[in-house]
């Protein structure tokens, strides 16, 4: 399986060693985390496996994401444990603090054995996707500027043709191109379908450190306003992760006009006190920003025929859940194990993942919209504030962080060194 020279987006080529992969074809959209991971796991089960990402090339930085209860058991079955906590932020905990910087509470790194408000697998999103894309590069076919402009699906496949202009046929396709999944509006829908916006609005982007940061998260929430501003460190002490909530009831900023973005976020946050204007005076110069709205996707299923959904792209959870990349990292595992379990089988492999992750999705959901809602802003109309003090939430967080099987599947096949040719990149990340 090559591509063609044609191709606008630059991509893998097979090498001239070994022989190919025989098994099932199947097409990954999105290079970020859920993609690599599903790649990984697919590789290992015996599938061919394309990746492909719009992004010229893996997007560095974002977020902080975190890996906590069953996603710490994932990555270690994937070998990749020393790999992943050597990329860690190393961050020591979290302080919140007032206006002053005086600080009002903290939470440690190894709190509730690592799995708590900060985990003790922390990671910038850009950072794990390099990992991940590390792991996979040679046994993995990434096509990189390039997406999928139209598909048609038959009971033997699907025919995908590229915005570069190519066409090609694959087994399966599965979607794992994040909240605004191209993906998923061609096969199920418009956006507005699934996306469940939870009333607030997220941005983050590295600065320069000069504010004396040392392995601790600070925090300042302005109470009546609902608007909160953070720094976090990363493995580049000169640098620091900035970021920001704030409430908005309606959101219609382009996710891509990163101009209207940045005017939006200077106009919510301004008069917002603590360390907010000196964080701000770096927004021209900022290499990463990102801002969104805090959302969820809901849907009734997550497969039509041979084309599936994972990770955001199927049932974000939104940032407020801090367990978006667990949810991406056990689906993958067990996507491409129950797909190889049904002998590739879609409709029953699909069925097989989706009832095994449903009510791990729906957990994880719920913490998402608690989160939310302890964060709006008071008032005479406002829901009252969840109080997180009860049984039921020590048990709902129990289900979000463990509540999902992960089989070993001792009768489907794995190699964590598959056969085939290795592959290089024309244009490395």
């Amino acid at each position: 399986m090559s591509v063609d020279d044609s191709d606008q987006g630059h991509s893998i080529r097979t090498g001239g060693q070994g022989t190919r992969v025989s098994g099932p074809r199947v097409l990954v959209a999105g290079a970020s985390i859920a993609g690599p991971a599903l790649a990984h796991w697919l590789r290992r089960r015996g599938a061919e496996v394309t990746v492909v990402e719009r992004a010229p090339e893996l997007r560095p930085g974002g977020q902080a994401v975190d890996a906590r209860g069953v996603a710490k058991e994932v990555i270690a079955r994937m070998g990749l444990d020393a790999a992943v906590r050597a990329a860690c932020t190393d961050t020591a905990g979290a302080h919140t603090v007032d206006a002053d910087g005086q600080v009002l509470e903290t939470f440690r790194a190894d709190d509730d054995g690592g799995d708590g408000f900060i985990a003790d697998i922390e990671i910038l999103r850009g950072d794990l996707s390099q990992v991940l894309y590390d792991d996979t590069r040679d046994g993995v076919e990434y096509v990189f500027g390039d997406r999928i402009a139209g598909l048609a699906q038959d009971a033997d496949g699907v025919d995908v043709v590229f915005a570069g202009g190519n066409r090609r046929r694959f087994d399966l396709v599965v979607g794992a191109d994040g909240l605004h999944s191209e993906l998923r509006a061609m096969v199920f829908g418009p956006h507005e379908r699934f996306l469940r916006h939870l009333g607030h609005v997220l941005a983050f982007c590295s600065v320069p450190n000069e504010f004396g940061l040392d392995r601790w998260l600070l925090e300042y929430q302005d109470q009546e306003s609902g608007r909160s501003a953070l720094l976090r460190p990363i493995q580049d002490a000169t640098r620091a992760m900035a970021m920001f909530y704030f409430d908005s009831a309606d959101f219609d900023v382009d996710h891509r006009d990163v101009a209207a973005q940045k005017l939006l976020l200077r106009e919510r946050m301004a008069g917002l006190g603590w360390l907010t204007p000196d964080i701000l005076a770096h927004l021209d110069d900022t290499p990463d920003f990102y801002l969104d709205q805090v959302a969820q996707v809901v849907m009734d299923r997550w497969s039509s025929g041979r084309v599936g959904l994972l990770g955001d792209a199927a049932f974000s959870s939104s940032p407020m859940s801090g367990q978006g990349t667990g949810l991406a990292l056990v689906g993958a595992y067990l996507l491409a194990a129950e797909l190889a379990a049904a002998g590739w089988d879609p409709e029953a492999g699909f069925a097989r993942y989706e009832a095994r992750m449903r009510s791990f999705v729906e957990a994880n959901q719920e913490i998402g919209r608690l989160n939310a809602r302890s964060r709006d802003v008071p008032g005479p109309d406002a829901e009252p504030r969840p109080d997180f003090a009860g049984e039921w939430f020590t048990e709902l967080v129990g289900r979000a962080i463990n509540g999902v099987e992960l089989p070993d599947y001792a009768g489907v096949p794995d190699s964590a060194a598959p056969a085939g040719s290795p592959i290089t990149s024309s244009a490395k990340p």
